[in-house]
């Protein structure tokens, strides 16, 4: 099974129909999406991962707020949503739903608020109380956390004491780095700042007890340009994530 997590940046805008087709080259079994928005561009995508068998899809988009960045989940296999009372309370941050795949699993989806919208503290307390009282068998976390370990996964010091505490506490919960458990301590960027041009590893996945024995292979990719001296797809790297099963 393969899923990939990415960041598509503001909805996909006029790049939608490639990242359409390096979605699909992929071969993906389930795609998550953040910034995916209700705008024109973004549905057009979505219609386009159902025409390559991922017609089951759930997303935070809101049609009232077409503009605001959210997060979609689509896949091959049947797909419910599934709401905690104790989850984050960002609106369109945070999307768990169960998939009806062989071996089924949960999906937990999220886009951390970063350090300046005074917001990310909040989230990463609810995120763990979710993780703290999760009884409900193997759950994949992945998205952009804005967050990352001091010293390893940032080019420049950005990530401080509340980043790597949160990490700590997931793994204490049982939620371990799925890029980390395979790659060691590998230096990897997943967003490079537009001024400065540090790299951070951003988008991250993490893996319960559960599902761990089934982790088969972790990497990131940029996708591929148009042409050598176009722009990437997205200012993300998407995540590549292979399960056995």
């Amino acid at each position: 099974m393969r899923i990939v997590f990415w960041n598509i940046r503001a909805g996909g805008g006029t790049r939608v129909k490639r990242i359409a087709r390096q979605l699909e080259a992929w071969a993906p079994d389930t795609v998550v999406l953040c910034e995916f928005r209700a705008t024109p561009p973004s549905l057009e995508l979505g219609r386009a991962l159902a025409s390559f068998g991922l017609v089951h899809q759930c997303t935070t988009a809101d049609p009232a707020r077409p503009n605001a960045n959210r997060l979609l989940i689509a896949t091959r296999w049947p797909l419910r949503r599934v709401r905690i009372r104790a989850e984050p309370s960002e609106p369109g941050r945070w999307l768990l739903a169960s998939v009806g795949a062989r071996r089924p699993l949960t999906f937990g989806a999220m886009h951390v608020p970063n350090r300046m919208s005074g917001r990310k503290d909040i989230f990463f307390a609810a995120v763990l109380t979710v993780l703290g009282r999760w009884r409900r068998g193997p759950l994949l976390l992945v998205g952009d956390t804005n967050s990352g370990r001091p010293g390893i996964d940032d080019e420049t010091r950005v990530f401080g004491p509340k980043e790597e505490a949160w990490l700590d506490a997931l793994e204490r919960l049982g939620w371990l780095d799925a890029f980390r458990l395979l790659r060691g301590r590998a230096r990897v960027y997943t967003w490079y700042s537009p001024n400065q041009g540090n790299g951070f590893r951003l988008d991250q996945a993490f893996v319960n007890s559960e599902l761990r024995p089934r982790l088969r292979d972790v990497r990131y990719d940029w996708g591929r340009r148009a042409r050598p001296e176009t722009n990437t797809l997205s200012d993300h790297a998407a995540l590549l994530l292979d399960l056995h099963g």
